[in-house]
């Protein structure tokens, strides 16, 4: 196991000096492509080019592994909560889903409120909804049905 991560490191370091050498250079000739000519602005040089390519990533892309591992949880907590709807409730999502585009802001503040969101307190979660997708309250809770005596009394 060692050996392999030995070679690994190895190619990580033939490989990404290869890589940034190959960027920086695509950066400096489309840089003095194009630059010059439409904006008269002044030639660089391949490590100007590269540190415009290492500036570029730090203020929008940063260095950290992108290869969609901190995005999962969403997947995986929209996953849970697609197994946990009855084929009512899925056919009422899918259908509400066509229609976002064409939905008022309204609309979508009422499909939201349906479904919610499937991760945290961000949103209600499927439990206790009746067949038209809003969720059962006793009696009396927050004065929406029942109870005409004041509370307290």
């Amino acid at each position: 196991m060692r050996r392999f991560w030995m070679m690994k490191g190895l190619a990580f370091a033939v490989f990404a000096p290869l890589l940034v050498a190959a960027l920086s250079a695509v950066v400096m000739l489309l840089w003095n492509a194009l630059i010059p000519s439409l904006f008269a602005g002044p030639v660089v040089t391949f490590w100007q080019a590269a540190g415009m390519l290492i500036l570029c990533r730090l203020l929008f892309g940063g260095f950290r592994h992108h290869h969609g591992g901190h995005h999962h949880w969403r997947q995986r907590a929209w996953r849970s909560r697609w197994h946990g709807m009855s084929p009512d409730e899925r056919e009422r999502f899918r259908d509400g889903f066509r229609r976002w585009k064409h939905m008022s802001s309204e609309e979508r503040r009422e499909f939201g409120k349906k479904f919610g969101r499937p991760f945290g307190p961000c949103g209600p979660d499927m439990h206790g909804m009746d067949d038209r997708g809003l969720h059962d309250e006793p009696p009396g809770m927050h004065g929406e049905r029942g109870g005409d005596e004041p509370k307290g009394a």
